[in-house]
């Protein structure tokens, strides 16, 4: 089975909410959210603010799709430990953790 890359991402939104989702470009799926030219009509609502965290994911896309359902389900308090330790996410060898720099360098 071939290897592709996706990333996971965690958005904060103006209403002070997070969006997760997963993407196999995520410059370009974010700058989709910021000019509401994507499918996602809760970015259109409520615009996001920045990247909070995103994860390079090695893999399929159900793997992905896996991660993207797992940080989904979990409460808001649980996603905010994910964004200050998202080392958490990465006990999986195919999921790694991206670096403030470049997250916030995608971000602007």
């Amino acid at each position: 089975m071939k290897k592709y890359q996706y990333w996971v991402y965690i958005l904060l939104c103006e209403n002070n909410t997070y969006y997760t989702g997963y993407t196999t470009d995520l410059i370009k799926r974010y700058q989709s959210h910021i000019n509401s030219t994507g499918k996602c009509k809760y970015t259109r609502s409520f615009k996001p603010l920045y990247i909070a965290q995103c994860w390079k994911i090695i893999g399929d896309k159900s793997f992905a799709m896996k991660m993207e359902r797992h940080i989904k389900k979990l409460s808001r308090q649980e996603k905010e430990k994910m964004i200050t330790r998202p080392s958490k996410l990465s006990i999986d060898a195919r999921v790694k953790t991206v670096t403030k720099k470049l997250r916030l360098s995608i971000s602007q």
